[in-house]
């Protein structure tokens, strides 16, 4: 039986690759720091332990108990156009974290470090996103995320470590936390449903995503390790039809039951237009067919109508706030 290490097990698709692995036969050791996942969603039969991999002496003794075969690191915050307003947070949280698991799994002679990267290491102008184009980052974000794509490389060429990189994109369903302000549109617009609230949007709405539900992600990373042809490859890996913001917000509404109300905010520095092809993940993996939006969106209402809307969470500690846009500036600090 594989011994494998999870991290960000109570977090999104941390929680659902972890539930995979479990259904593969895999010995689950799961990490968490709860600061945006839920003990709730742990899986059941999952060895957890709540710590940070920022701590690197936390994470070395993570083997103390025994070795691991396999490394699925999901653990980081994703808050893509925040990133340029916690720089040291967001390379402290998704770059130096992370070479701390690559360290241990050299060391430990792990036979598969799989990491899950982002479409965000494109940037703009790159449409249809192919892994063979050049990335060109364009926030903090999507720079932490390739300068670890880079390092395993490195790895490998140096200590034989056998990674793959997965770059998923606009993923939603359940267990997604809602209450994050800076992410997950999807969930943000739920939230705002369920407390009879306008749905924001950044612009004209008019950017296009291709929105991808968990349950097309999770099971091939979890599956991924067993697949000899992925190993030291880059996978883009989610939904292929873009839709618009403002097309998402009518799904919601739609799925909710109720007429959407849209209240739209000054537009922000991000990449209007993010897709990507799949054609190379189709060829290594085979996945089953993507599930359509409307019936992932309807999944997910059904699970955040018996959860119930959340306060949404300020983060307390930006580092710049220039250019930060308004309705992210904490209201004691608008009304000073």
């Amino acid at each position: 039986m594989a011994r494998v290490l999870v991290t960000g097990v109570a977090g999104f698709i941390g929680s659902h690759v972890a539930d995979h692995c479990l259904r593969q036969g895999f010995q689950v050791v799961g990490v968490d720091d709860l600061s945006g996942g839920f003990p709730e969603n742990v899986p059941d039969g999952v060895d957890f332990r709540c710590g940070s991999v920022t701590d690197n002496n936390w994470v070395a003794d993570l083997w103390k108990d025994g070795d691991f075969d396999y490394v699925y690191h999901l653990a980081a915050y994703a808050a893509e156009g925040l990133s340029h307003f916690i720089r040291r947070y967001n390379y402290n949280t998704n770059l130096l974290a992370s070479i701390n698991l690559i360290n241990q799994s050299i060391l430990h002679g792990v036979r598969c470090f799989v990491f899950t990267s982002s479409i965000a290491v494109y940037g703009a102008n790159q449409v249809p996103m192919i892994e063979e184009l050049t990335p060109q980052p364009e926030d903090p974000y999507g720079i932490s995320k390739y300068a670890v794509e880079l390092d395993l490389e490195a790895a490998h060429r140096m200590f034989g470590l056998p990674y793959i990189v997965f770059r998923p994109h606009n993923v939603y369903g359940e267990r997604q936390n809602i209450a994050d302000k800076y992410r997950n549109v999807i969930g943000i617009f739920m939230n705002q449903v369920m407390q009879d609230q306008e749905m924001t949007i950044f612009g004209d709405g008019l950017q296009t995503r291709a929105f991808s539900h968990v349950d097309d992600i999770a099971p091939v990373i979890a599956n991924s390790p067993l697949n000899p042809a992925a190993y030291q490859q880059v996978f883009n890996i989610g939904a292929d039809k873009p839709y618009t913001v403002i097309e998402l917000a009518r799904e919601v509404a739609q799925a909710f039951g109720v007429e959407p109300k849209i209240r739209h905010l000054p537009a922000r520095n991000e990449v209007v237009h993010a897709f990507a092809s799949h054609e190379k993940i189709q060829r290594i993996f085979s996945p089953p067919p993507s599930i359509a939006l409307t019936d992932g969106i309807a999944r997910m209402v059904g699970w955040t109508r018996e959860r119930g809307p959340m306060t949404p969470v300020e983060f307390e500690n930006i580092e710049v706030s220039i250019n930060l846009p308004p309705s992210w500036i904490k209201k004691h600090e608008t009304q000073n």
